[in-house]
């Protein structure tokens, strides 16, 4: 009779278990092409990052990234990962790279021919400041 009920138990527990890792929607992103949660991987969504870096093709776009706000946080990248995600923005003749004390890369480098400031955040956005 013991155990009978352990094993009643174990099973029962066992077949709860799928229903402790189900995830929960969280809402509505903003952002009119953002993904919801349940589609987006739930994280992903939080640290998309944003859209107003410059496109390498279109050297102009440098305005729009001027307005870009970067955010302070823990940045993982790379002094070499922060200058290919530069380069990948249209931006050329990186230098000066530095990590300052809110976690946001900065350095100077040259888009259309003309020198900026530039900034590469922890979520990977960049901004020509």
């Amino acid at each position: 009779m013991k155990r009978s009920l352990t094993t009643l138990a174990l099973l029962s527990l066992l077949g709860a278990s799928p229903a402790f890792a189900q995830t929960t929607v969280t809402g509505t992103p903003a952002a009119p092409d953002a993904k919801s949660s349940a589609k987006s991987g739930g994280q992903e969504a939080v640290t998309r990052a944003n859209t107003d870096k410059p496109d390498a093709a279109k050297p102009a776009t440098a305005k729009a990234a001027s307005n870009a706000k970067l955010e302070e946080g823990a940045n993982s990248f790379t002094e070499a990962q922060t200058q290919h995600r530069l380069a990948e923005a249209g931006y050329k003749d990186v230098k000066g790279l530095t990590k300052d004390a809110k976690g946001i890369w900065r350095g100077d480098a040259v888009l259309d021919g003309k020198p900026v400031k530039v900034g590469v955040d922890f979520k990977g956005n960049v901004a020509a400041q």
